[in-house]
């Protein structure tokens, strides 16, 4: 199928404004690649300590043929840790890929470790104004790791929310090895996200007590694997494998399988297939093109995914010196058909999308209707085609064959001919308020336009104390500001959900703006977020005042004040020295200071 004229254009207009920085990126890693296996370029005594702790003698060992230079060497960046559901299936990882690499005939090492945080852990607490940055420090823990310089490949072992980001910033700059992501696979499922989020809005209108939610929690995040709603953590994992960065079929395999381990196996068999030392090199630098990024804001339109990616796809691509825009999201999301409803854009879980048919469904009609690229690189080594199919075991390894081509569920799953909306619900938000984004997919059409007075608040436990105390049972527009990079690190808000949604519940209409972030999960409260610029930096927004005429109109893109005066007001910053102090906040204070604008990827290493 040719490819569809809207997607050429983006793709083209992408290409000719990152021409200048994507040739001096391709320059540079050309240039690295051309001096050969890493290992070459250290001297004796670099190489005892690299390979002091391999297994075996030097004659006959694993030492010797890493000195020679016959086998290619896989460097494993993990994110391991046993308090992320999500990442502790991958303890035993790396004793399968050095298994996995022996049997190929190579070799593997640890290459490092980078943090992990649970935004599920601290939302709506102190924490969660570290973990954007997070996304820089496993960008700069992986690039320690890599440092060492004796790898041809590398294995990159992450699931979560900055955790890829992080990793795929680090993996462009590292862009002229080969390298592969690794998936674990979403928890099985558990109490229905539905159930989960009553309960929620039952507790946050004290309804129930908290062992009550204590009970529905622990029912819903019950196991190892990725929590089994379509957020920021499985968004990641759809992204990696419409850019070609994943094996196909990999994402939404559940941990502890025997399928999930034959493809970690094949994932690392593939590491030492791809590298400078046999036929097949792909460096990541040739993955990571202008085409791969719009095939994954294609992915992102067509599932419904995270409002997060917006922030992370363009951090992503500017490490791989391609220039993404906020306008390149909206353009994309009008030429894409929304396939998918899986919560919070519909009740399924990840687990009910991939019985549907998954993306090797998605991904096969996607290419038919001419709204993906196909000739791509990828780890698999063939186009995007490749990930039209799907895994199956035999004899205790991975065979690839065709796809479904039918949909199991169409409440589920649809072709783009029959999709659930023309569009892929993320829309760029405009006016005198600043640039930002919202996610209409799970949004009731009647709520897509608001004009009400605004609320106003500098963090979200008043907001929360605002709603307790009925002040927000009317009509209004909550806006949430001193919430971006540099005023408090740009926690996620997603623990404003419930509140707000039993508002909209009593029949009030309030839509959420603000500088900060929401979740992965965002879902029925109209929301425009990452305004930019925040307030600190001087946006619009800081000049807001509670009783101001605000209009939402999220099918305009329009977010304004319609105070005639609000231009002319001066800026009067509240007191946000508690920001920079407790549980490590201290040490991230030169992170604060040099963020860069949300819609520019809100990055500190790029």
């Amino acid at each position: 199928m040719p490819l569809d004229s809207r997607i050429d254009e983006i793709t083209d207009r992408i290409r000719d404004r990152s021409r200048a920085t994507r040739e001096t990126y391709l320059k540079r890693m050309r240039d690295q690649a051309s001096k050969g296996p890493r290992r070459g370029h250290l001297d004796c005594g670099n190489q005892a300590h690299a390979y002091a702790a391999m297994p075996g003698d030097f004659e006959s060992g694993e030492k010797g043929a890493l000195v020679a230079e016959r086998t290619p060497n896989v460097g494993i960046v993990t994110a391991y840790n046993d308090m992320l559901s999500a990442h502790q299936p991958f303890k035993d990882y790396p004793d399968r890929i050095k298994a996995a690499a022996r049997e190929a005939g190579a070799t593997a090492q640890v290459a490092g470790g980078v943090p992990a945080m649970c935004d599920g852990v601290t939302q709506g607490q102190q924490g969660m104004e570290l973990s954007l940055f997070s996304r820089d420090v496993i960008a700069l823990a992986t690039g320690v790791a890599l440092s060492h310089n004796t790898f041809d490949s590398a294995l990159y072992l992450g699931i979560c929310d900055k955790i890829v980001p992080g990793l795929v910033i680090a993996a462009a700059t590292f862009g002229y090895l080969p390298g592969i992501f690794v998936p674990a696979g979403p928890m099985p499922s558990g109490l229905p996200n539905e159930e989960k989020a009553k309960t929620r809005r039952d507790f946050a209108e004290g309804k129930i007590g908290r062992a009550e939610l204590m009970k529905s929690e622990m029912a819903s995040y019950h196991g190892p694997g990725t929590c089994t709603f379509y957020g920021t953590a499985n968004s990641n994992q759809m992204l990696m494998e419409f850019m070609g960065l994943h094996l196909p079929g990999a994402s939404f395999v559940n941990p502890g399988t025997p399928l999930r381990d034959a493809l970690t196996d094949a994932a690392a068999k593939r590491a030492t297939e791809i590298t400078g030392l046999g036929n097949e090199f792909t460096p990541v630098c040739d993955i990571l093109d202008e085409r791969a990024y719009v095939n994954g804001l294609v992915g992102l339109m067509a599932t419904g995914g995270s409002t997060n990616l917006v922030l992370h796809l363009i951090a992503m691509a500017r490490a791989s010196g391609v220039q993404l825009t906020c306008a390149d999201f909206d353009a994309v999301s009008e030429a894409t058909p929304l396939m998918a409803r899986v919560y919070p854009n519909g009740l399924a879980d990840v687990n009910h999308f991939h019985a549907a048919g998954g993306l090797p469904y998605m991904i096969g009609h996607l290419l038919e209707a001419g709204l993906l690229h196909e000739d791509v690189a990828t780890v698999a080594g063939q186009g995007l085609g490749a990930y039209a199919s799907e895994p199956k075991l035999d004899a205790g390894r991975v065979r690839w064959e065709p796809g479904p081509r039918e949909s199991q569920n169409d409440k589920i799953l649809r072709p783009p001919q029959d999709a659930f909306a023309k569009s892929g619900g993320l829309k760029q938000m405009r006016g005198n308020l600043g640039l930002g984004v919202t996610k209409i997919s799970a949004v009731a059409e009647e709520l897509h336009v608001i004009e009400a007075p605004a609320r106003v608040f500098h963090d979200q436990d008043a907001v929360k104390a605002a709603f307790k105390a009925g002040e927000l049972d009317r009509d209004c527009i909550v806006v949430l500001r001193y919430q971006g990079p540099k005023a408090n690190g740009m926690p996620e808000l997603h623990a404003l959900t419930p509140s707000l949604s039993v508002v909209l519940q009593r029949g009030h209409k309030i839509a959420l703006i603000t500088d900060g972030r929401m979740s992965g999960a965002s879902g029925k409260v109209p929301s425009a977020i990452h305004v930019a610029p925040e307030a600190l930096d001087g946006g619009l927004i800081a000049k807001i005042r509670d009783g101001d005429m605000i209009r939402y109109d999220a099918t305009a893109g329009v977010i304004e004040c319609l105070e005639p005066d609000v231009e002319a007001r001066e800026i009067v910053h509240p007191d946000l020295s508690a920001n920079g102090f407790g549980l490590g906040r201290e040490l991230f204070e030169v992170f604060r200071n040099t963020a860069g604008r949300s819609d520019q990827g809100a990055g500190v290493v790029i």
